[in-house]
């Protein structure tokens, strides 16, 4: 097969022909070797190495799977198709695939990194709700979001310092179920030896350093981003100035934020408040299902007085 040189910066498809090509060489696999133990044509392999056809998202999915990049294809193959996400994100979860480390600190509501499917769902449904989103859409942020979490789970997995504005916990996008959940979701993944979580809490807020949800990425080779968003685009920095001023105002924001210990607290307390939430819910709904059994009863055993016919 044709082995034409890329230049990976010239578009996210040559990028993802460039990867591709570099993990099958890594484990000194043929095309054809490859296409037989993803059960695609190597013909097909050739033309996504050499940037000139588009991959379906299972051939990312499967070729993660067989060259056990750690979901970094599937990542790129967002990339590849970024309508339904905000502009500069795909940028940013390329970086985030291949990072070390992760800090963030988000503002308003739970990280998608961090999210549970449901609540994913709670939140786009909003979205399509107000116009904002297609449901296809949706569902590819969706399928997005539960894509960037294999990061925590590949070997080595990325080590997250995760910051939480107390909003993040309080803010109610979903039925006290799915947020109950949501904050299960947190307290386990704390106990995890990669994730670090804190809460920061209402009563600081005028001490925290960020007024906005931002990102810091360790790269291997020592390289360090920032990156942060408005409701419109989101935008990476690079200036080495810039993003060592945003890990001294993290370094602040940690001693400022609430211990892990204390933060762990917070959200089982928060938890309990939406589990009593949703017990209270059932109750009123079996209430008033208990309320009008009762009722048809009573209509049933009703006494039926004949009236008396007219005469004729």
């Amino acid at each position: 097969m044709n082995q034409k040189d890329l230049d990976p910066t010239a578009s996210p498809l040559a990028a993802f022909g460039t990867q591709l090509r570099r993990s099958r060489r890594a484990k000194n696999l043929t095309q054809g070797e490859l296409g037989k133990l993803m059960n695609y044509s190597d013909t097909l392999i050739s033309y996504v190495e050499r940037a000139e056809r588009n991959p379906p998202r299972h051939f990312a999915v499967r070729a993660d799977q067989v060259l056990e990049t750690g979901g970094t294809l599937e990542l790129m193959w967002w990339h590849l198709s970024r309508d339904s996400l905000t502009d500069g994100f795909p940028e940013f979860a390329k970086l985030e695939a291949k990072a070390v480390e992760m800090r963030l600190f988000e503002v308003t509501l739970v990280p998608g990194i961090l999210q549970t499917e449901a609540y994913a769902r709670a939140l786009v449904r909003t979205s399509i709700d107000y116009g904002n989103t297609t449901p296809a859409q949706a569902e590819e942020r969706i399928a997005f979001r539960m894509a960037r979490q294999q990061v925590l789970q590949r070997d080595p997995a990325l080590h997250l310092f995760a910051v939480l504005d107390e909003s993040c916990l309080r803010r109610v996008v979903a039925e006290p179920q799915v947020m109950a959940a949501q904050l299960t979701h947190l307290l386990r993944l704390a106990q995890k030896p990669n994730i670090v979580l804190q809460v920061a809490p209402f009563a600081r807020a005028t001490r925290m350093p960020f007024s906005r949800s931002i990102r810091l990425l360790n790269l291997p080779g020592h390289r360090r981003i920032g990156y942060t968003e408005t409701p419109q685009r989101g935008s990476l920095e690079r200036d080495p100035e810039k993003v060592t001023a945003w890990r001294r105002d993290y370094d602040r924001l940690q001693v400022e934020a609430l211990a892990q210990a204390d933060s762990l607290e917070m959200i089982r307390t928060v938890r309990e408040d939406y589990l009593h939430d949703h017990r209270c819910h059932d109750e009123r709904h079996l209430a008033q299902e208990q309320l009008q059994q009762r009722r048809r009863r009573l209509h049933r055993g009703r006494i039926r007085i004949a009236r008396p016919r007219p005469r004729p």
